[in-house]
């Protein structure tokens, strides 16, 4: 039963990822993405990291997700328009980059070990036990992860910033 759960969200996610790339539209895609989040938040509860799905669904679901409709809607985005894809040239470079990206997606897997992804049996209900699941998570978010969540934080801030000059018509 778990896995027919895992699977069935894990082709949502896929498609509503595919579906999120696809539309012209901005609002229409940030609205696919949202439902690739929630199917994402599904799949950290099957996996039994309730804490993480839902910090996804409060934080990227909810408050990324508000924010980015808030700059389509500053600087009205809405509208649609003609597709970024100029003629037979332009999709046929959209599939050589796909391609070039499939292929390298697929070398990482055959060179990276999958030992070092898989902790051992075990050791992430001890570590829960010791700490808590907000222990284990802050733990290496504020140790090893550091740097990148304060260079995530400034990058969201220099965007919002960014839209804001965009939008405004006059300084």
């Amino acid at each position: 039963m778990t896995e027919v759960v895992f699977w069935s969200f894990s082709g949502a996610a896929i498609v509503a990822a595919f579906l999120c790339v696809t539309r012209r539209s901005p609002v229409a895609a940030a609205l696919w993405l949202i439902v690739t989040l929630f199917s994402i938040a599904a799949l950290f509860v099957v996996l039994d990291a309730q804490f993480i799905a839902a910090l996804q669904v409060l934080v990227y679901a909810g408050a990324i997700m508000v924010l980015f409709l808030f700059v389509i809607m500053l600087l009205n985005l809405g509208r649609g328009g003609p597709s970024d894809l100029r003629g037979a040239w332009g999709k046929l470079v959209a599939a050589g980059l796909g391609a070039v990206l499939v292929v390298e997606l697929w070398a990482v897997r055959a060179v990276a070990p999958a030992d070092h992804l898989q902790l051992p049996p075990g050791a992430m209900a001890r570590m829960s036990e010791e700490r808590g699941p907000v222990g284990v998570i802050t733990d290496a978010l504020f140790r090893e992860y550091l740097i990148p969540f304060e260079i995530t934080s400034m990058l969201l801030l220099a965007a919002i910033v960014g839209a804001v000059v965009l939008a405004k018509r006059r300084l």
